[in-house]
């Protein structure tokens, strides 16, 4: 069977005339974000706004109905809604005055067209309680976004946690 594939797959790249691609050496990677729609900036900013107003709604409305959420630190994937349903609490909670949250957007890399982007970097997620403790979390991110009334996040990736060095050394 392994001999058959072994034949099929070398005869299918012959009788198609593939011939290996050309590698070419990758760019440095531009930090210019000039080029980037206004209205990815105007994103970052309402779903900052949400978080800090306990807008739930508003906040939920920045994702797709049927994104997905890559969860790099507990190695799971889910729906939207499910991660939604766990953060709820959190935004309860600013509203009633419990907790003040704040969350900040820094970028390492932005790509994107009139309908499509791709935006990796840092997500720096604060809460303040009511005896004033700070809870903070610094993770890597990624987001795949798609033009669908306005900008919707497809899929969030929480990659990894990052250091407060990491932060810093974004802009």
């Amino acid at each position: 069977m392994n001999r058959f594939l072994l034949v099929f797959g070398f005869s299918l790249v012959t009788l198609l005339g593939c011939q290996p691609a050309e590698i070419e050496p990758v760019a440095a990677v531009s930090t210019d974000y000039s080029a980037t729609p206004s209205t990815l900036d105007e994103f970052w900013v309402e779903a900052a706004r949400t978080v800090a107003e306990g807008d739930f709604d508003g906040y939920a409305a920045t994702y797709h109905k049927d994104a997905v959420l890559v969860n790099g630190l507990s190695g799971s994937t889910y729906p939207i809604a499910s991660a939604l349903s766990g953060w709820k609490s959190g935004f309860d909670m600013t509203v009633a005055g419990k907790q003040k949250s704040n969350v900040e957007f820094r970028f390492s890399r932005r790509l994107s067209d009139a309908s499509t982007a791709h935006e990796t970097g840092i997500f720096n997620y604060t809460a303040e309680d009511s005896t004033g403790a700070v809870s903070q979390s610094l993770i890597h991110f990624e987001g795949l976004l798609v033009m669908h009334n306005g900008w919707k996040l497809a899929m969030e990736y929480q990659k990894s946690v990052a250091t407060q060095e990491e932060w810093d050394a974004l802009q």
